[in-house]
């Protein structure tokens, strides 16, 4: 039998804050809060929709699709293993992303069933990956040193 490796799955995220700077979250169906973002679109063999040229373009394009935002994705914050079901392991890359459209309003997607914006002080106490709580507390600690 020839050599098959196995695949971990890769979800890039974003941290962006809002013009208060309140982190955006996403409610998902676990009972979690979580940063928005997805997996990096390869395209359809027809090539009938654009496959995503890099991981920044990738939590860009999702961010849009999630949230309504247009961000720039900047340095990579983090790198980390989380398991979100049992035997599920997936891979999490965080960015630290700047708004581009801090006026929008921020909207729900179809893939979550609530949108919040967060204070650095009110994360802590969240249902949510202690991954996605280490780059939210890096981005406010990064602002707090400019």
């Amino acid at each position: 039998m020839p050599y098959q490796p196995s695949l971990w799955p890769v979800s890039v995220k974003a941290v962006a804050l809002d013009q208060q700077a309140r982190v955006i979250l996403l409610f998902n169906e676990r009972g979690e809060w979580e940063l928005p973002g997805g997996r990096l679109e390869i395209g359809p063999p027809s090539g009938t929709s654009p496959a995503d040229r890099s991981p920044h373009q990738a939590v860009e394009r999702e961010l849009k699709e999630e949230t309504g935002w247009t961000v720039k994705a900047g340095d990579v914050l983090d790198t980390w293993i989380y398991e979100p079901l049992p035997g599920r392991r997936v891979l999490i890359v965080t960015y630290d992303c700047t708004v581009l459209t801090p006026e929008a309003t921020p909207a729900v997607s179809h893939e979550h069933s609530r949108v919040g914006l967060f204070t650095e002080h009110e994360v802590p106490g969240l249902t949510m990956p202690d991954g996605y709580k280490r780059s939210i507390a890096t981005v406010y600690a990064a602002r707090a040193m400019r």
